[in-house]
């Protein structure tokens, strides 16, 4: 009689397609931009990508929801940014953080693309339009917009619309992420490492530099080898790490040398929030304050920052009886302390144009 063991069923599931997608040409066309908002969105690009080569000495400024969840209090948001961009304007480019997914540690609320109605039911094809409808609406208003690729397809359904992007501390060092990087139309920041290290970063900008080709996915959905000429609009984001901040000046001056040993110009954005503000929302003004005094004390290297802010200060846990304006993910400003900080840091900003020892940019 045979000794061997009786096989043993797989309890492995199987990939399922559970519902079909629109391609993003289907979704481009249904929800299309105007000529006047095309128009605007190249020129918010050009803008930024002068601020971030140094020829535009104004300081870039992504400010917004860590994740939205709410298309009327993120439109509620853009108006107000809207205004006091018509007050900064001269002294800072502010840009609207419109992050549609969010990346998880293990599992959770995977962001607006994916669950726009918070129930678990996951109707993306909902997410991407709702998405997309909102961002139009976000950049009719000519406020400039910014997201995180985090899911490489999603990247296709909102690319016309994004000013800056960014990506994320976790996928930095994914050559998928690299490659994306390599075509999107816009500036873009790579974090740094969740170690706190720049050397990924650094590695990310020379690859998406370059022009590549890889396996993906055409307009029309279908399979196929996708070709990039190479994005040289990159900078690194520095975040922090499990070491601690590296927003100080002695940090920053050591990001600028390891950027030219590269080959890159010295342009670095700090993320006042995460490991810089020892992940408390509300020690977000303190980051602020250390690049403003560092810009001020001639440091032109640091051409932006990141503050994660919300209509109202903290956060919420996912329920089913929501307070307005409050974020569901990380703890943020709320929306009247941003308004106060941003409103000093111009002012310090222009004061010292005036005297002669800064150089206030001037749109082109």
């Amino acid at each position: 009689m045979s000794t061997l063991a009786t096989p043993v069923e797989s309890t492995c599931s199987a990939r399922t397609a559970r519902a079909a997608l629109p391609s993003s040409a289907e979704l481009k066309r249904e929800l299309p931009l105007t000529t006047a908002t095309t128009r605007e969105i190249a020129r918010q690009r050009h803008a930024i990508r002068r601020i971030i080569h140094g020829s535009d000495t104004r300081l870039l400024v992504v400010t917004g929801p860590c994740s939205i969840h709410d298309e009327h209090a993120a439109m509620e948001y853009a108006h107000h940014l809207k205004d006091l961009n018509d007050q900064v304007g001269e002294q800072l480019l502010l840009v609207m953080r419109v992050y549609i997914e969010k990346p998880r540690t293990t599992v959770g609320w995977k962001g607006f693309a994916y669950d726009p109605d918070l129930d678990g039911r996951d109707d993306m094809a909902a997410g991407l339009w709702r998405a997309r409808r909102l961002m139009r609406d976000i950049a009719a208003l000519g406020v400039p917009i910014a997201t995180e690729l985090l899911q490489p397809m999603t990247a296709a359904y909102i690319d016309d619309l994004v000013s800056w992007a960014a990506i994320g501390a976790r996928t930095t060092e994914s050559q998928v992420h690299r490659e994306l990087a390599s075509g999107f139309p816009a500036p873009l920041g790579f974090k740094n490492g969740t170690d706190g290290g720049l050397g990924v970063a650094l590695d990310a900008m020379t690859a998406s530099a370059h022009g590549h080709r890889f396996f993906g996915v055409d307009e029309q959905g279908g399979p196929a080898v996708i070709e990039t000429a190479g994005n040289p609009d990159t900078h690194p984001v520095l975040r922090g790490g499990r070491q601690g901040p590296n927003c100080d000046a002695q940090s920053v001056e050591a990001a600028c040398r390891a950027l030219e040993l590269a080959g890159h110009r010295p342009s670095l954005m700090v993320d006042c929030s995460h490991a810089n503000c020892g992940k408390d929302p509300f020690r977000q003004p303190e980051v602020l304050e250390q690049v403003i005094e560092q810009r001020l004390a001639g440091q032109q290297a640091l051409t932006g920052v990141m503050i994660e802010s919300h209509l109202e200060a903290g956060r919420q846990a996912l329920s089913d009886e929501l307070q307005h304006g409050v974020s569901i993910t990380d703890g943020c400003l709320g929306w009247a302390q941003t308004r106060s900080v941003l409103l000093d840091a111009a002012e310090r900003l222009a004061k010292a144009s005036l005297s002669g020892s800064t150089t206030a940019g001037v749109p082109a």
